[in-house]
């Protein structure tokens, strides 16, 4: 498994994956938002969470096709599902690479884009942690909708209506973290539920998406 991840994480830095491309994103929606809705310094900051939370999910979304995309090509994924490793490893395997190659740069990042949307200092932390809890759950949420859509022609559309919708409950959960802890107010509640989002999807969500690339794989 850890070879498998190697080999993953070499394939996204030469063929770029998802690292200079979502932080570009990222940080375009950091400055584009101030530009539309003006550079009111009150504004700004109560609309801070919710931008840094919509822009790193859409950021993250951009590179899930690739999950699964170059293996089906040339052949590596038929050798996956027919070798010894349990194909759910190999899918939580492939979720934790995009996870590093675009999540965690996404988590380093966010605190210099809060500067740019005057989010408020009680809040820096709380980015933080709310995105270092909640990314790992976009990243396997993807991977499983990557699966659904593996071998389909531009299926990068149907993956983005499919993945969409599942990742509602960890925006909200994450967005009301870093409001919450930005008011001083109590952060209990949002954190655990975003917390159980992404334990429970790491726990069911690889062995959803191997039974889905088997039977695309027929």
């Amino acid at each position: 498994m850890r070879a498998l991840l190697l080999r993953d994480l070499r394939l996204a830095f030469r063929a770029g994956g998802g690292f200079g491309l979502s932080l570009a994103f990222f940080l375009m929606v950091a400055v584009i938002v101030p530009l539309g809705v003006g550079p009111a310094p009150a504004t700004l900051a109560l609309i801070a969470a919710g931008v840094l939370w919509v822009g790193a999910l859409l950021a993250a979304l951009l590179s899930l096709d690739r999950i699964f995309a170059l293996d089906y090509e040339d052949g590596s994924l038929d050798l996956l599902a027919t070798s010894p490793l349990p194909l759910g490893g190999v899918v939580a395997m492939k979720a934790l690479a995009h996870w590093l190659t675009t999540g965690l740069p996404l988590v380093a990042a966010s605190p210099i884009l809060a500067v740019l949307l005057n989010l408020p200092r009680e809040g820096y932390v709380w980015l933080l942690v709310s995105l270092a809890i909640g990314t790992p759950a976009l990243s396997i949420i993807g991977a499983f909708g990557a699966s659904l859509t593996v071998g389909l022609k531009r299926g990068g559309l149907l993956l983005g209506l499919l993945v969409l919708p599942l990742y509602i409950p960890t925006l909200i959960f994450g967005a009301e973290v870093v409001k919450a802890g930005a008011a001083g107010a109590a952060i209990g509640t949002p954190l655990a539920a975003l917390a159980a989002i992404t334990a429970g999807a790491w726990a069911g969500l690889p062995l959803a998406a191997a039974m889905a690339i088997r039977a695309n794989l027929r």
